[in-house]
Order: C-alpha cells, then structure tokens, then sequence
C-alpha cells in the first residue's frame, strides 16, 4: 500500500463517519488517480437485505450522462460531421423557441453550455426520460417558451440538451445511444456503463432506487425512470471504477500525454473542462471555497481559493444521486453513489476529494505552466529566501509592478508579514513540490516555508512574446485554505 492509498483510505473512512448515510439504503465512493481507482468504500444493502454494496454494484448516475453527450458531439464537431455553431434547425429542424412571442435562433453550442434561454427544468425533466422521441419532437413544434436571450445567462435545461442528441442522430443515422458506446464506451473499455438497465442481464449487481419521505427511517422502493428521448441527457448507468476512468481520460486531456488521444482530442476535453457560461455563487458549498464557478460542454467547473480548478458534474432521478469531481492538476477525484437522492452525493464526494488534496499537498504540475512562468516563480522564489530585494530581478518584471507597488512599500509589507511568520526556513521542497495552484499557464502560487507559518506567493504573467511578470504578490497564508 503506498502512502498516498492509505490517505485516501482514512479519508474515505471519515467522510462515510461524517456523514449521514441512513439517507439512503446503499452508497458507495472511491478515490481515483490518472491510472484509475485507488481506494473506495460502500455501505449498506443496494438491492435488498441479503445485497452487499462494492465496488462492482451498478448505479444510475443520471445527469452524469451529459458529459458523454457533450464528448460524443464535441467528437462530430471536431470530425467536421456537426456545426455546433449553427442554429438548432439547421439538423433538427421544426423545434421553435420563443422569448416572449418572437422566434428565436438557438445553437447547438448554447444548449450544451447552458445558456439557451431555456428555463431550469429539473422537476420536470426528472420524469420525462421514456418519453418518446415524437412526443418530445411535438412539444418542441407547439413552441418552447425561453426566460432571456439565448446567451445571456446560465440555466439549467435537460430538454434543451436533449435535443443536442437530437442533432447527433440527424448527422449520423444512429441513435445517440449507439454514438456514444461506439466513440467512447467500447473504445475507453467502459463496459459496465450502459443505459438500458435490462441489458446488464440476470444475476447483475444492480442497485434498485428508493426514497424516502421521513428522513431514512423507511424506504420505498422506486422503480427506474424510463428510457426514451431524455436518456442521453440522463439514462446512463455505471460503476464507480468506469466513472473513474472516464474522469482520469478527460483529466489526461491537461497532461503532456493525454490518454487514448485517438478517441478524444485533448483539445476538446479541455474544451469541456473550462467555465464557458459563469453563474452566481449564490451559497456557502460544503468543504470547498470558490471563487468563481460556471458550466463547461457537459460539464461543472469550480475555482477554489485554495486548490484551483476542479472539474464535477452532479447525478440525481428520483431514487439516485451522483457525484464525479477531479482536480486539474493532479487529476485526482473522487466519486460518490448512492441509492436515494437525498444522500448528498456532492457534499460527501467535495468531503472527500478536500481531505484527500489537503493531505496530499496536491500540487499543480508545472509542465501545465508556460516555461516563462515556472522560471519566473524560481526567480521570485529565490531571491525571497536570499533576502534579496526585488530590484534585483527586475528583468523578469513588466515596468508596472513597480509603479503599482514601489520596492520600499515591497520590503516594508514582507517585513510585516515575515514577524508574523518568523524568518524563511533554510531548507525548502523543490518549487514543484510548493506549487499550490495554477489557474492558467500564465500564473502560478506557490508556498514558502517559514519558522511559524508559510507565505504564499503569486506571479501572473502578460502574453507578450517574450512574457514578464505583471503582477507579483507575497501574502501570510490564511490558516483556513
């Protein structure tokens, strides 16, 4: 066992302690790096007293499903076979979507990130996965009402990104099912994922669904939501070491050598994994501090003060919830099913992946930064520990971050904060091993170690062709993350 499984195997441990699993008959979650899982967990009974809950049981991860909606139409795109720039009705003619009686033109784009204009339709939605594809297709001929321009804002529409699989049928003559198995199931090795729950056959390890009407103290049992015309946005189902390895393959799309390259560019699943509709952060999130968060192509993504980005997509049909998140950099994650939707997968799998990266010290691999950035932050980080002042490497600095901030207002502020923390230790880890977080090539923070405390550093670059320094901060880090 190395160190890094038995960390996250405690925190696997104290995270099911932590949190209430009576709301839900079965859960389960795992730990995963680049090369799959590494350590997991399941309690309680997925089908029944005599049922025992693993690794191997099949969950329905619902919304989860989006993600590989939006690679298969990312792989159409890229292939030149679907315009994801084009209007709706350029491949799925005869939906009409209205903003306040006038027709509007919605493109493919917009319903994958989001921001169509269609309202949030989760109650709804919920209940309408086996409808049928002309029953969906009439609705969308009798006119769909939009709440704002399409563009404009994030919301949340299953039916408007159903018809994303929609287009994917009209450019390949299959279902979107059949797309999805033959571009990413087979190919990725992912034969436990599947959306018709019949097809896993007798004797599989299949978790019924259930709710709950009193907290947990009774069960009912719910049988699956149907399959139809809304399964691609929400159908699917899998285990914990699939999910594990579909989120290690788009995480490997930030790495030198992205992972099987020939089923997915890695352009487009970094494409996926960056903020292209923002939305509020309009509450407190357990076990995580954002700064921003907005939706990709099918998926979350986050910005966290402390660990930077990390990429999640949520799961949740009435008698399941899900959860998927990484972290960009490491490409460690976590994942958390459960069989009654009221576990809060999210929160225990963010419990889980916080305690992992805390404890790992997760740094952001600098081969992720521009080679001028990491040079620039061994410079910077060098003359702190040498004393020396800033002047004394003003060739990597624009000419603004002496005017923003004058050299003696420099050294009167670190002298500050070095009382606080006690003077810069002699010894230090190698600055890959200091790194904190990376939010983009051009910037970097990192940690220095003092006698009672730690500084954080930040250099943000400017993309000039030979790039400089434009902002340069050293602060006491915040005890708290």
């Amino acid at each position: 066992m190395t160190a890094f499984t038995g960390a996250a195997e405690r925190s696997l441990e104290a995270a099911f302690e932590a949190h209430d699993l009576g709301l839900a008959p079965a859960a389960v979650a795992a730990v995963f790096d680049r090369d799959g899982v590494v350590a997991w967990k399941a309690a309680g009974a997925p089908s029944g007293p005599a049922s025992t809950a693993d690794r191997g049981t099949v969950f329905r991860v619902a919304s989860m499903s989006k993600s590989f909606l939006a690679a298969a139409a990312l792989s159409l795109r890229d292939e030149g076979l679907l315009d994801v720039d084009a209007p709706l009705d350029a491949c799925v003619p005869g939906v009409r979507l209205l903003l306040d009686g006038e027709e509007r033109r919605v493109t493919i784009r917009q319903l994958l990130t989001n921001c169509s204009g269609l309202p949030e339709d989760n109650a709804w939605g919920d209940r309408r996965l086996g409808d049928s594809r002309q029953a969906i297709a009439g609705l969308g001929r009798a006119g769909l009402r939009l709440t704002a321009e399409p563009g404009e804002t994030y919301q949340y529409s299953n039916l408007g990104m159903s018809f994303v699989g929609r287009a994917v049928e009209a450019v390949t003559g299959e279902t979107v099912e059949a797309v999805v198995a033959e571009r990413l199931l087979r190919p990725l090795g992912l034969d436990r994922t599947r959306y018709v729950a019949q097809e896993y056959g007798a004797g599989s390890a299949l978790a019924l669904g259930y709710r709950t009407f009193d907290d947990g103290r009774s069960f009912q049992e719910e049988p699956y939501v149907g399959h139809g015309a809304l399964a691609c946005i929400g159908g699917l189902f899998s285990t914990v070491d699939d999910i594990a390895t579909w989120a290690a393959f788009l995480a490997s799309g930030f790495s030198a050598e992205p992972l099987r390259p020939e089923v997915l560019a890695a352009a487009t699943r970094r494409e996926m994994q960056r903020i292209h509709t923002p939305f509020g952060i309009r509450e407190a999130r357990p076990h995580r501090d954002l700064e921003a968060i907005g939706y990709g192509v099918g998926l979350t993504v986050e910005h966290d003060r402390r660990f930077g980005r990390v990429v999640q997509h949520s799961g949740s049909l009435p008698g399941f919830c899900s959860h998927m998140r990484w972290h960009r950099a490491s490409g460690i994650g976590a994942v958390v099913f459960a069989n009654s939707e009221g576990l809060g997968a999210e929160s225990l799998a963010a419990r889980v992946l916080s305690e992992v990266l805390a404890g790992h010290e997760a740094s952001p691999p600098l081969e992720t930064v521009w080679p001028e950035t990491a040079a620039a932050a061994e410079r910077v980080d060098a003359a702190l520990r040498a004393g020396l002042p800033v002047e004394r490497i003003a060739d990597v600095l624009a000419e603004n971050v002496l005017q923003d901030e004058p050299a003696a207002v420099r050294r009167r502020r670190l002298g500050e904060a070095l009382e606080r923390t006690g003077p810069v230790r002699v010894e230090q880890a190698p600055l890959s091993g200091r790194a904190v977080s990376s939010a983009d090539p051009a910037e970097l923070r990192w940690a220095v170690e003092c006698e009672r405390g730690r500084l954080v550093c930040d250099v943000r670059l400017i993309g000039l062709h030979e790039p400089l320094v434009q902002q340069l901060a050293v602060a006491v880090e915040d005890p708290r993350g």
